[in-house]
């Protein structure tokens, strides 16, 4: 063992090592990995020699990851429940965060209301972003101030997808679907959960990809569930 680490952050950083691995993490939780193959990697990337100790932190941990697939259980459960949508021709206009954009944003949303049109608004502490389609992009610059626009974003497609209100309740389905999508090479260029709503904001050139990406988690877990 590299002088200095005791047996107990030995442990830990093989935990953090395996935690920031989500691949493997998932192979050391079904017990599909070779943990001699596995703590020779450990060793090699975080700069330890013992490969008895780092083994058994890895089978120890494994044992305690093995106790919840019952989570994963959980996001099958709602991702079998769920369904797809998609929008194409969405652009997302971002302006800067200040009182006078949110103030005159306030008249738009009671026209859009009216006209059942579709707007999302995230606000941040540098920016608000406004997730429309592509055919409100010039009354929305032109409502906030053009001199307030910072990016405007066109060619997306918004892919939602609609569960069950237990969503609600259960933690990590949409860590779930981000590390699919981002498995897949996916550029998400923006993430808004609205209540049992999930969106994705992905570019024209990946939205037959991250369709069936999407596709295939939902058709996993009702094959999974069922069974």
């Amino acid at each position: 063992m590299s002088k200095g680490l005791s047996k107990e952050s030995l442990a830990e950083k093989t935990r953090v090592y395996i935690d920031t691995h989500p691949s493997i993490k998932d192979c050391v939780a079904k017990g599909l990995i070779n943990y001699s193959s596995l703590a020779r990697m450990i060793m090699k990337d975080i700069g330890v020699d013992n490969e008895e100790a780092v083994m058994i932190a890895c089978r120890r941990y494994a044992s305690k990851l093995s106790l919840t697939t019952n989570h994963e259980m959980d996001i099958l459960s709602v991702l079998k429940d769920s369904r797809l949508e998609m929008r194409t021709k969405t652009c997302i206009v971002t302006a800067k965060n200040d009182w006078s954009v949110l103030h005159k944003m306030d008249n738009l949303f009671k026209d859009l209301w009216n006209e059942n049109s579709i707007m999302q608004v995230v606000q941040s502490a540098s920016a608000v972003t406004i997730i429309a389609d592509k055919m409100l992009k010039d009354r929305i610059m032109d409502t906030v101030g053009r001199f307030n626009i910072i990016k405007v974003r066109e060619n997306l497609v918004e892919i939602v997808v609609k569960s069950p209100e237990k969503i609600v309740e259960t933690t990590g389905v949409i860590a779930y679907l981000i590390t699919n999508l981002s498995d897949a090479g996916i550029n998400i260029e923006e993430t808004v959960s609205c209540y049992t709503d999930t969106i994705f904001i992905v570019g024209e050139s990946d939205m037959i990809n991250a369709y069936s990406v999407l596709t295939k988690c939902i058709q996993s877990a009702e094959e999974t569930v069922s069974d």
